[in-house]
């Protein structure tokens, strides 16, 4: 096999893991000789061993000689585990083929210069950006120091979110509606905002995904006034555990109600204008917290912040093929929009059809 082969299938290793090994990233390695795979492995949840030392443990005393190709450079730090890169030299592996270098300031190049100062050959760059879009998250939390963000909505061919009477449910499909679950199972937190909150009373649960499923996301209701009653499955944390991020303006018996119920409340600075969170601050405390990606659910005045703000990573649309109107509410309430010659054109990475749905997948231009 050549070398971007067994890349490839280091990344679909990883990828197959993404959801287990939070906060740390899914990271797939593949031992081989002359072409041939001898060893390979992924990440393991947190505590577990590094894809590398997965992969090394099943290539044995064959690793000798050989060429291990990873998605990330090899760690050169003490944490749950020991370095990665210790365990490459006892090894005694020729060669190592990492598609990107780490961001995180304890590895950031370290990984791959102690190797070669073991005598070790690298290489870097193979399948760079499959490795990037596939580590996007943990890029941005490690390198930005804010969790990355992805906008999720669901929309009819005119672009609204609910009909003109507020009913929302539901404009897509089932398979669509499954897809979105899915994309809840890759997000360690799920956000909404406090006006999509008073209007569905959400679960923010994980029902119909495919595939492996970790721990429940962190639910994240985002209530500058304290609007939102504590009442509801989104306040029942039996079901998933349950963060309130708010303001000063919210009332004391606001925040005494979410705490009663058994929901963790988080101040930040307000938004400008005084009006709802600050969304930049809200990333760093999701970040802070081992979060990599949040998925923002709406509504549209909380879509529309992020955007505004800059603070979006990826966008899912799921299209409905269905017609609203101008009574129906806009999908993103950007206000006041940019006029049109600056404002951002994000760039179409996937197309999905999902039976008589569509899901379109946008990367900001300068993403990485």
């Amino acid at each position: 096999m050549r070398a971007d082969e067994l890349m490839t299938r280091a990344l679909e290793l990883g990828r197959q893991v993404r959801r287990l090994t939070a906060p740390n990233p899914w990271v797939g390695s593949v031992v081989a000789l002359d072409g041939v795979v001898i060893g390979e492995g992924a990440t393991e949840p947190p505590g577990g061993r590094h894809a590398e030392v997965v992969a090394l443990a099943a290539a044995g005393e064959r690793a000798r000689g050989a060429t291990v190709y990873t998605t990330l450079e090899p760690c050169v730090h003490h944490g749950r585990t020991g370095p990665c890169v210790d365990a490459l030299i006892t090894a005694g592996v020729a060669r190592v083929v990492s598609a990107i270098e780490d961001p995180d300031p304890q590895v950031s190049g370290r990984g791959h210069a102690s190797l070669r100062v073991a005598g070790v050959s690298v290489d870097v760059g193979v399948r760079a950006r499959q490795a990037h879009t596939l580590l996007g998250p943990y890029i941005v939390q490690r390198r930005d120091g804010r969790s990355f963000t992805l906008i999720k909505a669901a929309t009819s061919l005119d672009g609204r979110v609910a009909a003109s009477d507020g009913e929302s449910r539901w404009i897509t499909g089932a398979r669509a509606r499954a897809d979105a679950h899915g994309q809840r199972a890759d997000s360690p937190a799920i956000v909404v905002g406090s006006g999509t909150a008073l209007a569905d009373g959400p679960a923010l649960t994980v029902r119909d995904a495919t595939g492996p499923v970790g721990p429940p996301p962190l639910r994240v209701l985002v209530d500058g006034r304290g609007r939102v009653p504590a009442i509801g499955p989104l306040f029942d944390t039996s079901l998933a555990p349950t963060l309130v991020v708010t303001t000063d303006r919210a009332p004391g018996a606001a925040r005494d109600a979410w705490i009663a119920a058994g929901a963790e409340v988080a101040d930040v600075a307000a938004g400008k204008r005084g009006a709802g969170v600050d969304l930049a601050e809200l990333l760093v405390l999701l970040a802070r917290r081992g979060v990599l990606q949040t998925l923002v659910e709406g509504g549209p005045t909380l879509h529309g912040g992020f955007f505004g703000a800059g603070l979006v990573d990826r966008v899912v649309a799921y299209v409905a093929p269905v017609v609203l109107g101008a009574g129906g509410r806009a999908a993103y309430g950007l206000d006041p929009g940019p006029p049109l010659e600056l404002a951002a054109r994000y760039r179409l990475v996937a197309v999905r059809v999902l039976g008589d749905d569509v899901a379109l997948e946008y990367e900001p231009p300068e993403s990485t």
